[in-house]
């Protein structure tokens, strides 16, 4: 937690079983096990966060809640921005000092979680409702050689927002909602 610049990428693989046994592979270790986090974005009526191409997040992962601001993605081939994060005791009251402060949810989205580490990156299986995709955050080294290890090029390399992704596969993928949520998120598969 606090001010770092993130740099990551996603990758896109057909399943979770996958996905784990490709990070399990390269010889990365479990850190934290699979959990729901549920995501809201918040922003002013008038957008100003997205003129500015920044994003404040209130995260629930388990009983922790994290808000996060993170500025605009830099030009280049990972995604690479300043994030500033610091955990709190209650998501709810995040978002009602949010709310007086003139910033409202305008997107929600859901994902499983497990993460491994390797070698001075941080893996991550994300298993959300429009697919599976595998996060590296940490250096530009890092990330390259836990991809390639992987069998993944730049080509493979995904910078888009998980709001992106859905954006873009929305209808395709027969959701209804505005927001990236599963059916049932109680579910423990």
């Amino acid at each position: 937690m606090g001010s770092t610049i993130e740099r990551e990428i996603k990758l896109r693989f057909d399943s979770p079983e996958l996905a784990r046994a490709a990070v399990r592979a390269i010889g990365a270790t479990p850190s934290t096990p699979r959990r729901l986090q549920q995501d809201s974005l918040f922003d002013t009526d008038d957008g100003q966060l997205k003129d500015r191409r920044s994003v404040v997040r209130v995260r629930r992962d388990g009983g922790a809640s994290v808000l996060t601001f993170k500025g605009p993605v830099q030009p280049g081939p990972m995604k690479v921005r300043e994030e500033l994060e610091t955990a709190a005791a209650d998501a709810g009251m995040l978002q009602r000092i949010l709310d007086r402060l003139g910033f409202h949810p305008w997107f929600r989205y859901e994902k499983y979680r497990e993460e491994f580490a390797s070698e001075g990156i941080v893996i991550a299986v994300d298993e959300t409702p429009i697919g599976t995709f595998v996060e590296l955050e940490g250096s530009a080294e890092g990330i390259q050689a836990a991809a390639a290890a992987m069998g993944k090029g730049p080509a493979d390399y995904i910078l888009d927002s998980y709001y992106r992704l859905f954006a873009h596969n929305r209808e395709a993928l027969g959701f209804r909602g505005t927001d990236m949520v599963f059916d049932d998120p109680g579910r423990t598969q």
